[in-house]
């Protein structure tokens, strides 16, 4: 696949497409169930310092978790980047996570209602977080013959944005990029019946000023205002890792009721901050989540 109006690689992109294809190929060579826990030891153990995430992750346990044991803040601060690394390269291993696990069951209280808009054709808004790997629900979703479509936000290295919308459509499509062309798509799409899948976690500058892990967040209302404009149901999915590494349970919680979008979203944050304090380790704490700015009243 390729994005729209893709702008023209500067030779700091071939670089580093080329750096990142290379790792990629040496991966690939290994045995998925060797392939998997080597790319999370890389990226904890070599990737993390380099890039700063271990002093983030211990920055933002210190403003959430202030009396967290220090033995604790660092297990997570190997623990978290090694499922980072795990989920990236499982995106990039196509067929092999795809069959590995599209034949898991849903799972949770939510899934009745799931299913129930599935057979009548009802718009529902999934919604999650950058937490375990919602890739693993993603496969499930199509295994099952669920229309689930994202959007994303095209990478500004179009070399490595093109490998990288390849690898995500090998597990679901459709795929919208974010801006004109793509919302209109995904809209379209969405009065149609389909499922999308949006990730709520992350700061949003103009969003609305809700909790989450006890702190102000600034929050995108966007997946209620969806709901209540096109009549979708919201329900929260989660791909959970298991113990072990490789395998998945896919969780179905209850459907989030239609209200003020404010309660609604502040439901949304509510869902993913409990499994967030069940699997500690499967949230990517590397976000700047809780960043001042202006809040939506």
């Amino acid at each position: 696949m390729k994005a729209p109006d893709e702008p023209h690689p500067t030779l700091r992109h071939r670089v580093t497409d080329a750096a990142f294809r290379g790792l990629l190929a040496l991966a690939r060579a290994l045995p998925y169930e060797r392939r998997v826990p080597m790319a999370g030891w890389v990226v904890s153990r070599l990737v993390a310092p380099l890039a700063g995430w271990r002093m983030r992750i211990r920055d933002n346990l210190a403003l959430t978790f202030p009396d967290m044991p220090e033995s604790e803040v660092a297990r997570l601060v190997r623990a978290v980047p090694d499922n980072v690394g795990r989920t990236m390269i499982e995106m990039y291993s196509g067929r092999e996570f795809v069959k590995r696990v599209r034949d898991l069951p849903f799972t949770g209280p939510g899934v009745a209602a799931l299913e129930g808009a599935h057979r009548a054709g009802r718009p529902v808004i999934v919604v999650t977080g950058h937490f375990g790997n919602f890739n693993a629900a993603r496969a499930v979703f199509m295994a099952r013959g669920f229309r689930l479509g994202g959007l994303y936000r095209p990478m500004k290295n179009p070399l490595f944005n093109a490998h990288y919308l390849d690898a995500m459509a090998l597990i679901s499509t459709p795929l919208f990029p974010r801006g004109r062309e793509g919302m209109g798509q995904m809209l379209r799409f969405l009065k149609s019946g389909g499922m999308l899948g949006i990730l709520l976690d992350q700061h949003m500058r103009h969003g609305a000023a809700l909790q989450f892990m006890g702190q102000r967040a600034l929050t995108a209302t966007s997946a209620a205002d969806l709901a209540l404009k096109y009549g979708a149901d919201v329900i929260p999915v989660y791909g959970i890792r298991k113990p072990g590494g490789l395998d998945f349970e896919i969780v179905v919680e209850d459907l989030i009721p239609h209200g003020d979008p404010r309660a609604m979203t502040q439901a949304i944050n509510d869902s993913l901050e409990g499994q967030v304090r069940a699997h500690m380790d499967q949230w990517f704490w590397i976000h700047r989540r809780w960043k001042p700015g202006p809040a939506s009243s």
